[in-house]
């Protein structure tokens, strides 16, 4: 019995230690320039910083050469230059502020549990189509995490939205965490229902020529059911940016799975009528609209709550020019959620244009990998899932640099691995460890082993076994 050679996978692991070790040193240099140019000297707790950004990346590397060798090289360096440029920031900004090290040291903290997460998905996620089993358990933890905001005691209300649950000291945004049951299931359910939803419709012509599909009103049910939580989301929460992230997250998978258009169309007018009703109701709403549409108006910039924020940020990004100021100057340190909700603002002020773009194509090269893994996976749930989440990442930063850009309204919204915040930080983490064990699952290649005719082989195929029974030789074969 001989066997079929198959080619391994060091070198991807290989060129990933690479690029890891060139994005902690891109680390380590932002972290010493900023110390620079803040205090004059490096900063004391640059070897702290590096050695649990880079040790806990390397203990992620490690584990991939075996848990997950066939893995995409590029997703562990990347979440750690986003990661590692984002811990740069808020350190400058808090220092530059006169502000004490605790926000930086509590991300560093956030960073490491971040990257053990994502370890951890690694160990316990063998199967990822696994995760299908229970959807409705899953859309059920997703409800009552979006909910529980809305609870008396530990739900908070902060800047006129009520989106964080308070613990002492310690608040939690559970729609970050959200985020990942609510995809499962989506994928899951959409994985079954997805004949139906794309072949029942009544065709709307013109002359022979299509120019719609209706669905039929029994199959409205599910759309009906996301607008439904999605306007509950607005009205309980006060919540535009999670409700409108929700939302399209809901209509894009929709449109992965049917590849009907009609269905984004019927989306968005229903959201779009939602929103409408919104904004007649809330006067929040009314604000951030007003904010967008008349910024620089003297009215709507001295009132409280009112285009200070989004002005000055647009004043910081000018400042930036081509190539930034740097650390120890600039007004990006003097804004509110310069760190959170500005993260892109203050990017685009210390390093200017091209900092700021060379960060957004890292988000983008991410979110493409995302989107290539969900395409060479072989099952339907696991690539619904995957494309789920890198959609969710990419809207997400399109709505934060958007709205600060006032190329929409703005919204209260993280910016993966880059603003400041546990919630937003660890689920960042874990998204990439899912996506990890789903390029490996979907790269590695079948090893088959040969035999004689009649005799049992044994083939394996990503993480499962086949046994199968070669057929004898027929009459043919001999001639």
């Amino acid at each position: 019995m001989t066997e079929k050679t198959t080619p391994r996978p060091g070198r991807r692991r290989t060129v990933e230690l690479l690029m890891l070790l060139a994005a902690i040193t891109v680390f380590v240099i932002g972290f010493s320039l900023a110390g620079l140019g803040v205090n004059g000297s490096v900063p004391p707790v640059l070897a702290l910083f590096t050695g649990v950004l880079g040790g806990g990346a390397i203990a992620v590397h490690i584990a991939l050469r075996y848990l997950a060798p066939w893995a995409d090289p590029l997703m562990l360096p990347l979440g750690v230059l986003l990661n590692g440029i984002g811990l740069v920031v808020i350190w400058g900004l808090h220092a530059e502020a006169g502000r004490d090290g605790s926000g930086a040291l509590k991300q560093l903290m956030w960073t490491g549990l971040g990257l053990a997460l994502c370890l951890a998905v690694l160990v316990v996620v063998r199967r990822p189509q696994l995760l299908q089993r229970y959807p409705y358990l899953m859309a059920l933890a997703g409800v009552l995490l979006i909910a529980s905001p809305m609870l008396p005691v530990v739900g908070l209300d902060q800047y006129g939205a009520r989106r964080w649950l308070s613990f002492g000291t310690i608040t939690v945004q559970p729609s970050e965490f959200a985020k990942l049951p609510l995809v499962v299931f989506l994928a899951a359910y959409l994985g079954v229902k997805r004949d139906v939803l794309a072949l029942a419709a009544k065709q709307v012509m013109v002359r022979e020529v299509k120019v719609f599909s209706l669905p039929r009103m029994r199959d409205m049910g599910p759309m009906t059911a996301a607008w439904g939580m999605a306007i509950l989301v607005l009205v309980g929460t006060k919540d535009l940016g999670t409700s409108l992230l929700l939302f399209g997250l809901f209509l894009a998978m929709f449109y992965i799975a049917t590849q009907r258009k009609s269905w984004v169309g019927i989306g968005l007018a229903m959201f779009l009528a939602g929103a409408y009703a919104a904004y007649l109701i809330f006067w929040h709403v009314q604000q951030r609209v007003a904010i967008w549409l008349a910024p620089f108006d003297p009215e709507v910039y001295r009132q409280q709550g009112g285009s200070y924020q989004v002005v000055e940020g647009l004043f910081a990004l000018a400042d930036g020019g081509l190539l930034g100021i740097g650390f120890g100057a600039g007004r990006a340190a003097t804004l509110f959620a310069s760190d959170s909700d500005l993260i892109l603002v203050s990017i685009g002020e210390k390093f200017g244009l091209a900092g700021l773009s060379a960060v957004i194509l890292a988000i983008l090269l991410l979110v493409e990998r995302g989107f290539r893994v969900a395409l060479a996976s072989r099952e339907l749930f696991v690539k619904l899932m995957t494309a789920g989440l890198a959609f969710l990442w990419a809207f997400q930063v399109f709505v934060v640099l958007g709205g600060v850009t006032l190329l929409i309204p703005l919204t209260g919204m993280t910016t993966p691995l880059l603003a400041i915040g546990g919630s937003s930080l660890t689920t960042s983490w874990i998204i990439i460890g899912l996506w990890l064990r789903v390029g490996d699952t979907a790269r590695r290649p079948a090893q088959a082993v040969t035999g004689e005719p009649g005799e049992t082989v044994e083939i394996s195929l990503n993480d499962g076994r086949l046994t199968a029974v070669r057929p004898s030789t027929s009459a043919i074969d001999q001639m």
